[in-house]
């Protein structure tokens, strides 16, 4: 199954060598105005079963894809803007979009693939047509801007893979036209970023590590449910560990930065098996972490974390995203508690420090944290003092001892006369 899955996925790349995996436009149209636009390249590698074991198709998104007007739209009354496309025989993807008014990011894709098409799915022993979707896609842009990203972008769902190369695309566009500013993705960054200027010196030092702004603010955010109730608490002290290419300093700097909860707002949903907080401060740092739940097993864990940022000094907006993290596992009706500063690795560009954390992404029965499970850095700082205590303990414990036995040896030495 992996191996097929691999040679599937060898496949896609060689056709985009070779020609074989052609850009499309799209756009999904209000009257005569324009909502969405995108241009794009996009191979699939799908699992599938026959009567002789599992098999991949790959295969790429053909030029003769087109719209679906009847299901795409530019989200009239409060609805999400989707754009929906169609090709082949059934089959077809959509972007559903949202918004928090500084950015837009790709809500989730819809994958359709029909069984009974045997030219992509020879000798299948099915012949319905699947639909899955993902929720974690990882494609995010500030507001008026085009997200540019020439890099391979994948989404895993279901036993399919989409990926998504030389993309150009813009949602709720205030006019007919790609905006020419970019949310460029961190992928492109690091291809592209020039390399750090070096001294004529032979003794230039490397760059220094960030001086470190302290420890950040606890704060304290919810997600409540469409019925008001709250779904899921947290409880942190956030630190961004950023690496980007600083255009004042003309080449790429690390820099440590707080999350101020005065500034901050939270938004996010609960679903049955997966919860979002999302945090955005001052519309120049939207922060979103991804919670999932096994029902088998009653467990969850933070699955996914994604940042997007515009600083001042920056030469473009960040972003960065991971969707197979598996970090604060716990499990329902508990919440996780982790006092010790932690290290969160994201991406090699990105990662996040938390402090005095506490959060309950499920179960939530109250406004206030269940019995928590502790991390493994707390229990370890618990058991320190412990066997300090116990080794001074058995210490005094001998010394005792030895005093008592010497005291014995020292009256056997006289005689009662």
């Amino acid at each position: 199954m992996r191996l097929c899955h691999a040679l599937a996925m060898l496949l896609a790349s060689w056709l985009a060598v070779l020609g074989g995996i052609h850009a499309v436009s799209l756009e999904v149209k209000e009257g005569n105005s324009t909502c969405i636009k995108a241009d794009l390249s996009a191979s699939f590698s799908i699992a599938y079963n026959t009567s002789s074991g599992s098999r991949t198709a790959a295969f790429s998104l053909p030029d003769s894809t087109a719209v679906d007007a009847s299901s795409s739209s530019c989200g009239a009354d409060g609805g999400s803007p989707w754009l929906v496309a169609v090709f082949g025989s059934g089959h077809a993807f959509g972007l559903s979009f949202s918004t928090n008014g500084s950015l837009y990011s790709v809500a989730n894709l819809t994958l359709q693939y029909n069984l009974s098409d045997t030219t992509v799915f020879p000798n299948a022993n099915s012949s319905d047509v699947v639909t899955v979707v993902s929720t974690s896609v990882g494609i995010s842009a500030a507001i008026n801007t085009t997200y540019r990203c020439a890099s391979a972008t994948s989404v895993g769902v279901d036993g399919a893979t989409v990926t998504f190369t030389d993309m150009r695309m813009e949602a709720y566009m205030p006019g007919n036209d790609l905006s020419p500013t970019e949310s460029v993705c961190v992928a492109d960054q690091t291809s592209t970023t020039p390399p750090p200027t070096t001294a004529t010196s032979t003794s230039s030092a490397p760059t220094a590590a960030p001086t470190p702004p302290g420890t950040p603010e606890r704060g304290s955010y919810s997600v409540n449910n469409s019925n008001g109730t709250v779904c899921l608490l947290a409880q942190m002290g956030l630190q961004l560990n950023v690496s980007y290419f600083s255009q004042s300093q003309n080449k790429t700097v690390q820099e440590l930065v707080n999350l101020t909860p005065s500034l901050t707002n939270s938004s996010g949903s609960c679903e049955a098996s997966s919860a979002t907080l999302v945090l955005t401060q001052e519309q120049t740092t939207n922060l979103n972490f991804t919670f999932t739940l096994n029902s088998t097993t009653n467990k969850y864990h933070l699955s996914a974390i994604s940042l997007f940022a515009s600083w001042s000094d920056m030469a473009g907006p960040f972003s960065a995203r991971n969707t197979t993290l598996n970090y604060m596992r716990s499990t329902v009706g508990r919440s996780y508690m982790c006092n010790a500063e932690q290290t969160l690795a994201v991406e090699p560009a990105f990662s996040l420090n938390t402090f005095r954390l506490q959060v309950q992404p499920f179960g939530v029965t109250t406004d206030q944290f269940a019995t928590a499970e502790e991390c493994q850095l707390d229990q370890d700082q618990m058991l320190i003092p412990i066997i300090v205590g116990a080794a001074l303990a058995g210490l005094v414990l001998i010394v005792l001892i030895a005093y008592l036995i010497g005291r014995k040896r020292s009256h056997a030495g006289y005689q009662t006369i």
